[in-house]
């Protein structure tokens, strides 16, 4: 080897060292740096012909490349970790908002309300004639109705929050999905037949970091240095090509439901199953929406038998003039109650069947009271025996029949609401409806509305406490009873349990998901933090580890230095022989 090959065998040193210094130095000053990576500064000798009596002695060191130290595989398990824990903590913290909203452990919970509303009854029944009992219960009925108004309403801006924030989820990872195939195109120029760039591979990586927190992904690195990114079996990012994400909000079956889609030409449906926004969609359509169908069926439920037994008797004095709450257009009047082409009918939440009502007219002068039985036909069978509903009754045929009784009217107006009116000197009432027509249309009733998001009490009721009814006979009391009953009666429309014990099963159900779901959000903490520790221990940057590289690099430069001195000092005395 001659003393020229030293020399460069020393620059090589020297230069070898300095990078590798430098990497060093960049590990220590980005020790706490987030998403940053440890470089490594991978070190190779340089091969060749040299020496002498044929004996090769090398030509120095290079640095190979600075590389990442990345355990892949750790990675993916850390990003699916991060997608379950995000998903689990969103989960988490809409259990409890719904859980607040249907806290039933207050005072102020819906089956105090419910409870104060059936106690009321209880006192009327014991005392059918009190004036002050009617206007209580009428003060409770308001307060229920505001009640379960304000608790749709609540499940509502959940809901809309849920959208709000599913909206600026999805619009943040079709920003991070660009930003990664952008990357992916300066990653593989960059790194075309060169070391690979460890500053934009970081970057990429905290993206797709951020990326697994919003949606699970699958991740595919070419051989190029670019990844594809996948949401299920849907490639997102191909390359240098985003297909971008969007979210659609769609109304199937009267239900508003959310949808994530790639807005191609042809725009695909994605299916996240964790994550923010797979959490947002699964519990928006899951929890929130069930909830609130829970909540939209206890009221509609409350509504219809509260009215069926209100509407069936009549207060005292009876009544002169009323008028139906449900507005029937025309198309609908002479289409069967129960036919599904009836618009007004078939999209209520209850219905009316076979029976007939008992309608009362008394004479005031004399006292002396007329029944009449209207027959209602309902039972979806036409005259000749076939399914049908050519021949069951109809809005006209119960306006035709109570404009039949004797010193009573009854008129369909413009808006298509019912009016009955007794002669002078009569007042009229019901004794039973065995149909629920009454019910159903809104004829002598309690509540108004048709579920938990118009819920209220008749406005007569409120003007006048008086009309409430307690019975079919003046002083009787079995329609109190009944209502009292209620609160314990099994209904099959909400799968035979009672009001009050189909409330307690949706709060009760709310209640152990969102136990659960604070269980296993702590323990995707607890694993994400495993798992980040590991990657701390293979990527992390180590105070320690890298002084001792930047003592032994140092020491490395030195040796360098030194040994260049030396082969100086052996030319200059060369030089001085000749």
């Amino acid at each position: 080897m001659s003393l020229t090959s030293s020399f460069q065998i020393g620059r090589s040193a020297l230069t070898a060292s300095q990078l590798a210094i430098q990497v060093a130095g960049d590990n220590l000053a980005n020790a706490a740096t987030p998403g940053f990576t440890r470089r490594v500064a991978n070190l190779t000798t340089i091969e060749g012909a040299g020496g002498v009596l044929g004996v090769g002695v090398g030509r120095g060191v290079s640095l190979a490349n600075v590389a990442r130290r990345v355990d892949e595989a750790l990675l993916s398990r850390l990003r699916s970790s991060v997608s379950d824990q995000a998903a689990a903590q969103t989960a988490s913290d809409l259990f409890t908002q719904v859980e607040s909203i249907t806290n039933d452990l207050t005072d102020s919970g819906l089956s105090a309300e419910l409870n104060d509303f059936v106690n009321a009854f209880s006192e009327l029944a014991n005392n059918p004639r009190g004036a002050e009992t009617k206007a209580l219960i009428v003060e409770q009925g308001v307060a229920l109705a505001s009640r379960l108004r304000s608790m749709r309403a609540d499940l509502v801006n959940v809901r809309t929050q849920v959208d709000d924030q599913l909206r600026t989820s999805v619009n943040r990872a079709e920003e991070l999905f660009g930003q990664i195939a952008s990357l992916n195109v300066s990653i593989t120029t960059s790194e075309l037949g060169s070391t690979e760039n460890v500053a934009l591979r970081d970057q990429r990586d905290q993206m797709l970091g951020e990326l697994s927190g919003l949606v699970d992904i699958n991740i595919l690195e070419q051989a190029n240095g670019a990844v594809d990114v996948r949401v299920g079996s849907t490639p997102v990012v191909q390359a240098g090509l985003s297909r971008g994400l969007d979210l659609t909000l769609l109304t199937e079956n009267g239900v508003l439901s959310a949808k994530v889609v790639v807005p191609d030409s042809l725009p695909e449906r994605v299916f996240p199953t964790s994550g923010t926004i797979g959490a947002l969609i699964d519990q928006r359509d899951g929890l929130v929406t069930t909830t609130l169908t829970d909540l939209d069926s206890i009221a509609a439920n409350l509504i219809f038998e509260v009215n069926r037994i209100h509407s069936a008797g009549r207060p005292f004095p009876g009544l002169t003039t009323t008028t139906s709450e449900r507005t029937v257009p025309l198309a609908d009047q002479t289409l069967a109650l129960n036919d599904p082409n009836n618009a007004t009918f078939d999209r209520l939440p209850f219905a009316a069947g076979n029976g007939s009502i008992t309608v009362l007219v008394t004479d005031t002068a004399t006292g002396q009271t007329t029944k009449t039985t209207i027959d209602i036909d309902l039972d979806g069978i036409d005259a000749s025996g076939a399914p049908g509903f050519a021949n069951d009754t109809t809005l006209t045929d119960v306006q035709t029949a109570l404009n039949g009784v004797g010193n009573l009217s009854a008129t369909l107006g413009p808006d298509g609401r019912l009016t009955l009116n007794a002669s002078p000197g009569f007042e009229f009432g019901f004794e039973r409806d065995s149909s629920g027509v009454l019910a159903l249309l809104g004829v002598n009733t309690y509540f108004t509305g048709t579920g938990a998001q118009d819920v209220g009490v008749r406005q007569e009721l409120i003007d006048e406490p008086s009309l409430l009814v307690a019975g079919s006979a003046e002083g009787s009391n079995e329609a109190a009873l009944a209502i009292v009953d209620l609160q314990n009666k099994s209904l099959g429309s909400l799968g035979n349990v009672s009001l009050t014990e189909a409330w307690r099963n949706a709060t009760g159900e709310v209640g152990v998901r969102a136990a659960a779901a604070s269980s296993r959000s702590e323990a995707e903490g607890q694993v994400r933090a495993n798992l980040e520790a590991q990657r701390a221990a293979v990527s992390g940057v180590s105070i320690d580890e890298e002084s001792i590289n930047l003592l032994n690099f140092q020491r490395q430069y030195q040796a360098a230095a030194r040994f260049i001195s030396t082969v100086d000092e052996l030319t200059q005395t060369l030089i001085s022989l000749v």
